[in-house]
């Protein structure tokens, strides 16, 4: 993943299964069976979202589902009382090829009220063009979009690598505000603002955040995020 300005950067869900028990039969002495418990009720709450990269999935964090900022983010909305439940769809290394082979699968799986896409960075780092990004980001969008009722869209910024060159960057950088106004969606101007190229934020690998860098990407998500989650 991309750790931020100037810092040369590198570069799963399991489905289980449960097979009813046979119906308990009653003791041989007459004594009543107690009656089993209520089976656990569905969360009926409208989902956000997240479809990202490993910054998304928490790489490297001792418990990401407790310290990735998604979490993080679950826990302020249950703070002020909004009653949504985070999904955490994040797959390390993914490219914004692989989140559009991904969206419809995720659409019809969530009743999904805000889909946050984080993506790009892998790409950034593979020099892949900027125009080509922005048709992917467009076309999870288009897919988005012809839910009904159709989610709210959250958009998060990325940023290129200095040594691909200014044009390159600044290409890069303007796909996310240019995708953010042409489909109306809220933009966080950069995921990693204050912790990308922070040592002290970011793991030994120098391109995942520490659990303390996760808090800082979940107030740029939340101060975006929160005005959404307050309209609904």
């Amino acid at each position: 993943m991309i750790a931020g300005w100037g810092k040369l950067l590198m570069t799963a869900a399991l489905l289980a299964g449960c097979r009813a028990e046979p119906d308990a039969q009653p003791p041989v002495d007459g004594t009543p069976t107690p009656a089993p418990p209520p089976a656990p009720r569905a969360d009926r709450r409208p989902a956000i979202v997240f479809l990202g990269t490993s910054l998304t999935a928490g790489y490297g964090l001792d418990d990401p589902e407790s310290q990735a900022y998604p979490a993080l983010v679950q826990a302020r909305l249950d703070s002020a009382g909004r009653l949504f439940r985070v999904v955490a769809a994040g797959v390390s290394g993914e490219t914004s090829a692989g989140a559009l082979s991904r969206i419809d699968w995720l659409l019809t799986r969530e009743r999904v009220a805000i889909l946050v896409l984080e993506t790009g960075a892998n790409d950034g780092l593979r020099g892949q063009d900027p125009d080509t990004v922005r048709g992917r980001i467009q076309a999870i969008f288009d897919r988005a979009r012809r839910e009904e009722p159709p989610p709210r869209l959250v958009l998060a910024g990325m940023e290129a690598l200095p040594n691909l060159g200014q044009d390159y960057v600044r290409r890069f950088r303007a796909v996310f505000p240019d995708a953010a106004r042409a489909n109306d969606a809220a933009l966080i101007p950069f995921l990693l603002a204050g912790v990308g190229g922070v040592d002290s934020l970011n793991q030994r690998d120098g391109i995942h955040p520490t659990a303390a860098g996760h808090r800082i990407l979940a107030e740029n998500v939340w101060q975006v995020l929160e005005p959404l989650t307050r309209a609904r």
